[in-house]
């Protein structure tokens, strides 16, 4: 299994290029956009591998959160990397000291942070490594060639429901709205219309026929989506 990566960011359009340039590189994400967030999914009992928190948050600053988190016992391992625009040596100071691991000056780029991500996870000692490969049940994405395998044979799927399924694997057994399912698959800057949803999903239900494997798409009445093999 891939590691879990839990991304701090108050601005939406920032934390949705960070969750997909994480996903792409095979990561579980989870978001959120205040301090406030991520504590209640702590005592909900999520714990992720690392962190990526950004300086500037409302209420409370990415230095307040982390000096808080560290202090806690139950999380002060989880390892996190600063993200900010404010690259001064008083700053990353500052940083390293609230109990960051690493500190990563805006901008940068995806492959640069990627590399940072990895080096801390392997200094945590987290026995979870990057992949190019996400499985789940009888289905895998290869995300390093874009391909869709499916008990070990390739199924070609259009590009938009790759891009569903992806999204599907890296979030099994959650339930999604269509607007949801827009938001994180086509960004909050196109405008389309929910039933565009459901006609995608039937391609990729389609495309997942071949196999017999369609049922891994669910459809949750009054709901949404779901993705799961149970």
């Amino acid at each position: 299994m891939s590691a879990k990566i839990l991304i701090l960011e108050d601005e939406r359009d920032i934390r949705e290029m960070l969750a997909f340039c994480m996903q792409q590189a095979g990561y579980q994400i989870e978001q959120a956009a205040t301090a406030e967030r991520v504590f209640a999914l702590l005592k909900e009992g999520y714990k992720p591998d690392l962190m990526l928190v950004d300086w500037m948050l409302p209420g409370a600053s990415g230095i307040e959160f982390t000096k808080k988190l560290k202090k806690d016992p139950n999380n002060q391992t989880i390892p996190v990397i600063m993200l900010t625009a404010r690259g001064e040596e008083d700053d990353r100071v500052q940083g390293l000291e609230a109990g960051a691991d690493d500190y990563v000056v805006k901008p940068f780029s995806p492959r640069e942070l990627l590399a940072r991500v990895q080096a801390v996870l392997r200094r945590s000692g987290s026995a979870v490594q990057v992949t190019d490969k996400m499985t789940y049940g009888e289905i895998q994405i290869d995300t390093a060639g874009h391909r869709v395998l499916v008990k070990g044979d390739e199924i070609h799927l259009g590009p938009t429901e790759y891009k569903i399924l992806h999204f599907f694997l890296s979030h099994p057994e959650r339930v999604f709205s269509r607007g949801q399912l827009l938001d994180s698959v086509w960004g909050q800057q196109v405008v389309v219309e929910e039933r565009t949803v459901d006609v995608h999903i039937r391609r990729l239900r389609k495309g997942l026929a071949e196999h017999d494997v369609e049922h891994y798409v669910q459809t949750v009445r009054g709901s949404g989506y779901r993705f799961s093999n149970k």
